[in-house]
C-alpha cells in the first residue's frame, strides 16, 4: 500500500522559511508526478505546485511564485516544498499528492485533486504576523 508521509510544518514568523517533505512508500516514484496542495480553515483545497515525473519541469500557483520552489529526489523517495518570505496568509494544511503521469508540470498543477491517486495526511503550517 502506497503512503505519503509530510514532515516540516511548524510555527514560523511572517517573512521566514520552512521546507516540507514528503516521503513515498512506494516501489519506484519515477511514474508519479507529484504536487503540493494547502487547505486554509473555512476554506477549499488549493493547488501550490506541482513537478513532473522525471524532475524535468515545475509549475506554481500565482500565490506562491517566486517564494516557493518544489524539488524531488526520486531515488530517495521524496519531494520537497522550500518555503521563503513566508506570509500570513500561507497558513493551513500543506499536503503532498502522487498522480501516475508523464504530463509535464503544467498540466499536472491544471488537474483536479480528484484525479491524484495518492495523499498524505497533511502537515500544519502557521504564519504568526
Amino acid at each position: 500500500q502506497v503512503q505519503l508521509v509530510e514532515s516540516g510544518g511548524g510555527l514560523v514568523q511572517a517573512g521566514g522559511s520552512l521546507r516540507l517533505s514528503c516521503a513515498a512508500s512506494i516501489r519506484t516514484l519515477t511514474t508519479y508526478a507529484m504536487g503540493w496542495f494547502r487547505q486554509a480553515p473555512g476554506k477549499e483545497r488549493e493547488f501550490v505546485a506541482a513537478i513532473s515525473w522525471g524532475v524535468t519541469s515545475t509549475y506554481y500557483a500565482d500565490a506562491v511564485g517566486g517564494r516557493f520552489t518544489i524539488s524531488r529526489d526520486n531515488a530517495k523517495k521524496t519531494m520537497y516544498l522550500q518555503m521563503n518570505s513566508l506570509k500570513p496568509e500561507a497558513t493551513a494544511v500543506y499536503y503532498c499528492a502522487a498522480v501516475r503521469s508523464f504530463s509535464g508540470a503544467q498540466t499536472v498543477g491544471a488537474m483536479p485533486g480528484s484525479r491524484y491517486d495518492y495523499w498524505g495526511q497533511g502537515t500544519q503550517v502557521t504564519v504568526s504576523s
